[in-house]
């Protein structure tokens, strides 16, 4: 499984070579989250060159979300907010980038093992397909209206939110969805889910209980893990791409609190100084001398 990754600005991150196979050009990786184990991972991808690779199949389910800059797969051109995902051994159509381009790449169940191919692989299931939207042209669709997570205790969907869906495997339930919230947005109990869940975001920004998410910070969170008390940007509100592994499901903490109690033992009025813990002095060159001692001046 991943490492928990809460909270990160992916231009803190290093720049790797990408890990891409029978591609023509150059490309460099962020890795935002990664299993060591299988290869899994969430990346952002910069080409720095024109870039092309043939048909093929991905030993890993792969999507890409285009976040600037142009992407064509197959005989369809991607500009921003272009969207594809291949489920694993699904056929992907010749790919084509220009040079400067940017996008989200995320794999799940394999690492970047990609076979020239013309064809499926024979264990594909029926349902399982290529999937290319261009998101832009998609209409923001209110929770209300059949969204497959965001409800609070008693089945109502949490005002407010809107979102896009942009592939769920009906088998599995895991899927991607680009989710807005208006400016001011807020939902108040913490909550954990029984599924991963990750998110980067895209524009504008909210405060929750691990610090403050902004165009660029992203997360990737296990299961049960308790985070909430949401409020989106004032002016902007928050738009950003979520990814779990199964439908989330919302499970509340209402009155949530964190104590920490003790007794004193060497610290305080009352106690002998030469009880108090001794400070590690700062190494200080030779050349200068020592630290001069405050009590002394």
């Amino acid at each position: 499984m991943r490492p928990h990754v809460e909270l990160i600005d992916e231009k803190d991150l290093i720049w790797h070579n990408a890990e891409f196979q029978h591609a023509e050009g150059t490309a460099e990786q962020r890795n935002l989250s990664y299993d060591e184990e299988d290869g899994s991972a969430s990346l952002k991808v910069r080409f720095t060159s024109d870039w092309s690779r043939p048909a093929g199949v991905h030993h890993a389910e792969t999507e890409w979300f285009v976040l600037s800059g142009s992407v064509t797969i197959g005989d369809t051109e991607l500009g921003p907010e272009g969207f594809w995902n291949a489920p694993i051994g699904v056929l992907t159509p010749p790919i084509t980038v220009t040079d400067g381009t940017e996008i989200l790449l995320f794999r799940e169940g394999g690492d970047w093992h990609f076979d020239p191919a013309e064809h499926d692989r024979e264990f594909v299931r029926p349902d399982q397909e290529l999937v290319v939207l261009h998101t832009s042209e998609m209409p923001w669709i209110d929770v209300k209206d059949g969204s497959p997570m965001r409800f609070d205790l008693g089945g109502t969907p949490v005002p407010g939110l809107y979102i896009k869906l942009l592939h769920r495997d009906v088998t599995t339930g895991f899927y991607s969805r680009l989710i807005k919230a208006k400016p001011g947005w807020r939902e108040v109990p913490l909550a954990h889910h029984p599924c991963s869940e990750e998110a980067y975001c895209l524009d504008g920004g909210f405060d929750y209980n691990y610090g403050k998410m902004w165009p660029g910070a992203y997360f990737w969170r296990p299961p049960l893990i308790r985070h909430g008390d949401f409020t989106a940007d004032a002016e902007r509100g928050c738009t950003w791409l979520v990814r779990s592994d199964a439908d989330l499901v919302d499970w509340y903490t209402d009155n949530a609190r964190v104590v920490m109690s003790g007794d004193a033992t060497n610290w305080g009025p009352g106690y002998p100084q030469s009880a108090a813990p001794k400070l590690v002095e700062p190494v200080r060159s030779r050349s200068i001398g020592a630290w001069a001692d405050a009590t002394r001046q």
